[in-house]
């Protein structure tokens, strides 16, 4: 019998891409052969980060790129992603993604075998679907997001249609409740229905009804309501997260190496961490899409020195708008000793380093459910797309953050990050993430309802069907 062989599609973006290779990672350990395609600008700026040789893969994990036809994404990354965002909705990539696919078909001469089902990424799915059904093909729709993310953009037309404005309550969402209109994301603030990303993700999740399953980066006991909600909408509905707690249990050395990030890791602060006492630091990171203005950095910069706590703080290139993200002389001497500053790190082992005690984070998923994985308490500050319901979530349903105001004032932020790393409500969210972290690892156990999920998963969606 042939070796199944699955390809993936991660929408172009760093914390997609990476959850996705995490998933590919498994399927791998569970046999399957490997296709993972990226968008060309996004795989040349990943063998920049990680050197030339980094995405030559193995024999059975191989990495190919479609053309996009767009500049380097850094040049300008709201341009760049809204030029992104209209070509996948006009189905720009479907022939060439068909036309990759297509060349597995003949195998007389060669090892890799022929294509047996698709994982694509919810955001690609208005021509991914299509194209699977064209090549007969199953296909399952992985969301990298929490299912509380994906209810609150699927919601979206629903809200728009009912004329709702601030600061009404919102409580006819199946699973969701206490939710206000500002939990649903800055990308309800757009009005014109014809603004491309505000098309994207209401296509998108409308066009993932029709597929036969559907992934979330999530676990059942974190959001059970919305697990049974889902499953009304769905077919098939499978939570598999963490997915790192999985990889964890696996030991293929020969994976370790394949990565994605889009700059170049910085080590160095995993040694620097060393010489700091247990629980003592903030980790600060707003992750890969983040834009503060100049203002902005300089009073999360202050607050940060304020509160006289030592932290680690991950700084992009271009993450100020407009400007440099130089920050100003008094702010560098106020924290020489007891700072660390990286332009990028390896995240995960972060989080997971005994001197790590909080983390203030832009609530991205993959930054939430690893902070939950690795048992450390969040100061939230939301940006875009679904980060303000995740953070809604952190913060009132699981009991494990404390939300940062939009206008960001140095003095305020330097009281949380004292709450949160010293004081009484601290240590009350960090017992709660320490009790989600038991129940993160008991559902990525090997009899855990998250691997069991993958399990159906692989058995029931990812066969051809005959």
């Amino acid at each position: 019998m042939a070796r199944p062989h699955a390809v993936f599609i991660p929408h172009p973006s760093q914390s997609h891409i990476k959850t996705m290779l995490k998933l590919a990672k498994l399927l791998h350990h569970k046999g399957f052969h490997i296709t993972f395609v990226n968008l060309e600008s996004f795989h040349r700026r990943m063998l920049e980060s990680r050197g030339p040789n980094s995405l030559d893969g193995l024999p059975d994990f191989r990495f190919e790129f479609i053309p996009d036809d767009l500049p380097p994404p850094e040049t300008d990354f709201v341009q760049h992603l809204t030029a992104l965002s209209e070509a996948i909705m006009e189905g720009h990539y479907m022939s060439s993604f068909k036309g990759l696919i297509s060349r597995f078909s003949n195998t007389e001469s060669s090892n890799i075998p022929p294509v047996t089902c698709i994982i694509s990424d919810g955001f690609m799915s208005t021509f991914t679907i299509k194209a699977a059904e064209e090549l007969g093909l199953p296909i399952a729709i992985f969301f990298t997001l929490s299912a509380c993310g994906f209810m609150g953009f699927h919601q979206i037309p629903s809200l728009k249609e009912r004329g709702l404005i601030p600061p009404k309550d919102i409580d006819f969402i199946p699973g969701m409740k206490n939710m206000r209109l500002r939990d649903f994301g800055t990308i309800f603030d757009t009005v014109n229905g014809d603004d491309t990303l505000y098309r994207v993700i209401v296509e998108s999740t409308k066009t993932s009804l029709k597929a036969p399953a559907v992934i979330f980066h999530t676990f059942d006991s974190l959001e059970p309501e919305l697990l049974d909600t889902l499953s009304t909408m769905y077919r098939s509905v499978h939570f598999i997260g963490p997915l790192e707690l999985q990889l964890n249990q696996i030991q293929e050395s020969t994976l370790s190496s394949i990565g994605c990030n889009l700059w170049k890791e910085e080590p160095e602060c995993l040694q620097w961490l060393d010489s700091r006492e247990p629980n003592s630091v903030l980790y600060v990171n707003f992750g890969s899409v983040t834009l503060l203005t100049r203002e902005q950095l300089i009073e999360f910069g202050m607050g940060l020195a304020k509160s006289n706590r030592p932290f680690l703080w991950i700084i992009t290139p271009d993450m100020v708008v407009g400007d440099s993200a130089i920050l100003p002389p008094e702010f560098t001497e106020e924290i020489r000793e007891r700072s660390f500053i990286a332009s990028w790190c390896p995240q995960e082992e972060v989080l997971n380093h005994p001197s790590i005690g909080g983390f203030l984070t832009h609530s991205g998923w993959n930054s939430t459910i690893e902070s939950i994985s690795a048992g450390v308490p969040m100061l939230c500050w939301p940006f875009i797309g679904d980060q303000p319901t995740n953070c809604r979530y952190t913060c009132t349903e699981w009991g494990i953050g404390m939300e940062i105001e939009n206008d960001v004032k140095r003095d305020g932020l330097a009281e949380l990050a004292i709450e949160l790393m010293e004081g009484e409500k601290g240590k009350k969210m960090k017992n709660r993430v320490i009790e989600w972290k038991r129940l993160a690892e008991e559902a990525s156990s090997p009899n855990g309802s998250s691997s069991i999920n993958l399990e159906k998963l692989v058995s029931e969606s990812l066969q051809r069907q005959t």
